[in-house]
């Protein structure tokens, strides 16, 4: 049954594939989909980007285990933060201005705002070097699932995973992974809604009254609104997986590619609910793993928290419904694999070939964009089979990345008194305050959030001090970047007017 609907799966994603290749001809196709993504499309690319084997395998396992149900808070924070604030303030800002100033990426936005090419090669790398060890997070919280439920070892499990991510979108692109993004999703929303209902049906577990009255057993801390390791590290978490999102390339080129406003509009309030429904899910899963194990499983002989959801999910489930999580895990874990590559090899070629080699065709772009994919993808591998933890990894990606580009980029689209000097100030201390502390604590899996939060919050209050102190932008240059007035039209675009590619 497992493999039956794993084959369907990998057939259908490779038809989709083949659907879009002809669609692909320019830089612009293949990264952002010529700009024409749908509200569906583009929610589900956003959600599916957003939520990942690393949530359902390494975060809920880790953080269920030590939090109990106040983990719960990080699946409220992902929805309303992560998901419907960011699509409300963010999105039709970033559309706009990056469609007029004719930015594909992060780092080119960055570098036309405070016009400074220089720091559109620093993000380019930065990007690229800090979106492996995500990748890499990825890759092992699929293939331990794999794992545990077919019994295909470890190596070779992520070897299959990184041949089928690199075919589909090599083939087509940002248009493949859209149109695979929306099959995928569908699948994630209704395993999530299984995975609920067989969990708290489990004998284990034994209703969810009766499973509370068992946690709170064990330890009450386990069943109130902050768990046991305190406020702290929960509010870390929360604030780093949440606000984190704002800050992080893959999931802005969303905003990029998104067809007009009404698109966005609709798209809230999809992602909000995709996100309240796939996050509570794991998160609600990873609650109940105290009742499961008495001490964290093993794996090679050392005590593994990664290992936690795919062996309750392996007790558990009846056979179909196994074969439907796995496909929910499978479906979250290659959406969000397709888009760290695809922003990885965009801000090589995009950010640095192009600027280069300004005379080059741009179907030979085309083709270093798909041998990066590769590049990438093989480098993921390496740092995959390398022992460590999946939240260390996760974590450090994320706040290394939101860190560093967080307040550049939220003051850039806001704030026209932000200065060059500035966004570089934020940009390296969010870079060195997390890497600086993760590596203080020892890469810490308790404390690798609270040193990516900091990095989050330190530019948004050094930016404005350091724009206080430095040479602002011309009135000219900001009339560039923002249009005539303070934002050109505001109001009417508020109204709703809808605004083309």
């Amino acid at each position: 049954m497992k493999w039956i609907a794993v084959i369907i799966y990998v057939l259908i994603i490779l038809c989709l594939s083949l659907i879009t290749v002809k669609k692909v001809r320019t830089v612009e196709d293949f990264f952002l989909g010529n700009r024409s993504i749908g509200s569906w499309a583009s929610a589900f690319a956003y959600g599916t980007t957003y939520f990942s084997a690393v949530v359902f395998i390494g975060y809920a396992g880790k953080v269920g285990w030590g939090f109990g149900f106040s983990s719960l808070w990080i699946a409220v924070g992902n929805a309303i933060i992560g998901g419907y604030l960011a699509w409300r303030l963010l999105a039709r800002r970033t559309r706009e201005l990056t469609a007029r100033l004719k930015a594909l990426t992060m780092p080119e936005f960055l570098a036309v705002r405070f016009d400074s090419p220089s720091l559109q090669y620093f993000a380019a790398a930065l990007i690229f070097i800090f979106l492996i060890p995500y990748s890499a997070s990825v890759y092992m919280g699929l293939s331990y699932l794999i794992e545990n439920i077919f019994g295909i070892p470890f190596t070779l499990a992520l070897l299959v995973m990184a041949l089928l991510t690199a075919f589909y979108l090599v083939m087509g692109g940002y248009f493949a992974v859209a149109l695979v993004d929306l099959f995928q999703g569908s699948i994630m929303a209704l395993g999530a809604i299984f995975l609920i209902f067989f969990v708290t049906k489990s004998p284990h577990v034994g209703g969810l009254f009766t499973g509370l009255q068992r946690l709170a057993e064990i330890n009450p801390g386990f069943t109130e609104l902050v768990g046991p390791p305190g406020l702290l590290p929960l509010f870390a978490l929360v604030f780093l997986t949440s606000f984190g999102c704002w800050g992080l390339p893959q999931m802005v080129q969303k905003f990029y590619s998104v067809k007009n406003e009404a698109a966005i509009r609709r798209a809230q309030v999809i992602t909000t609910t995709f996100a309240l429904l796939i996050a509570g899910a794991a998160y609600y899963t990873g609650a109940w793993s105290r009742l499961f194990f008495s001490t964290e499983p093993l794996w090679q002989g050392r005590p593994n928290p990664d290992l936690i959801i795919p062996q309750m999910l392996q007790a558990i489930l009846p056979e179909w419904v196994g074969a439907l999580i796995l496909l929910l895990v499978l479906s979250a874990s290659m959406s969000t694999l397709s888009s760290l590559v695809l922003v990885s090899s965009s801000a090589l070629v995009v950010d640095i070939f192009k600027p280069l080699f300004p005379n080059w065709k741009e179907k030979y772009f085309v083709g270093l964009m798909r041998v990066l994919c590769i590049v990438f993808i093989t480098l993921s591998l390496y740092l995959a089979v390398t022992p460590t933890i999946i939240l260390v990894l996760m974590a450090l990606s994320w706040g290394t990345l939101a860190g560093a580009f967080l307040g550049p980029y939220l003051y850039g689209l806001y704030w026209r008194k932000a200065t060059k000097a500035a966004a570089w100030a934020g940009l390296i201390i969010g870079l060195v305050t997390s890497l600086g502390l993760a590596f203080y604590f020892k890469l810490d899996a308790l404390w690798v959030p609270v040193s990516g939060s900091l990095a989050m919050l330190l530019p948004l209050g050094i930016i404005p001090l350091v724009s206080f102190f430095t040479k602002a932008f011309p009135e000219s240059h900001l009339e560039k970047i923002f249009g005539e007035g303070e934002f050109a039209k505001e109001s009417e675009a508020e109204k709703g007017l809808s605004f083309s590619s």
